[in-house]
């Protein structure tokens, strides 16, 4: 009988959680990156005085620091989905959740700082949910492999 035909329970499993992985980071990436892209977009089109009155950190930052922060964040939401859907340099979706977690954690840092621990549980959410992306889509589950895999067996 052909090994390849019956593979061994062990690596049935080993695929199937693997799959389940790859569908858990794709829905990780989604609401990320609408929850980034929302908050990127308030950050960078919002007048400034608007948002200041009603995001208390605002006020304290110059309006090009907000500004590029929005934008980082659009950005980063950009890349958490279209690399890895259009196949195109996937690797950038990982470099992405890594880049949005940095983002958060300097959150934190600027919150713990001015003494806003209240707001902490959002960007500490997000920045977890960022860093398992980057840690799934770069070392566990990355889509240039899978990519690989898939040919591989439509060639075999």
């Amino acid at each position: 009988m052909n090994a390849a035909a019956n593979p061994a329970p062990s690596m049935l499993s080993s695929a199937s959680s693997s799959h389940g992985l790859h569908l858990g980071l794709w829905a990780v990436q989604g609401v990320l990156a609408l929850v980034f892209m929302g908050v990127g977009l308030v950050k960078l089109f919002t007048p400034y005085e608007l948002l200041a009155s009603q995001v208390a950190w605002v006020g304290a930052a110059p309006v090009a620091l907000v500004r590029f922060i929005g934008l980082s964040e659009v950005l980063g939401a950009l890349g958490l989905v279209l690399p890895a859907a259009t196949r195109i340099k996937p690797v950038l979706t990982g470099l992405a959740a890594l880049g949005l977690t940095l983002v958060m954690v300097l959150a934190v840092g600027v919150h713990v700082v001015r003494g806003e621990g209240y707001v902490l549980a959002l960007p500490l959410l997000l920045g977890v949910l960022a860093a398992f992306v980057a840690w799934g889509r770069l070392t566990q589950v990355t889509l240039d492999a899978r990519h690989e895999a898939f040919i591989a067996r439509k060639i075999a």
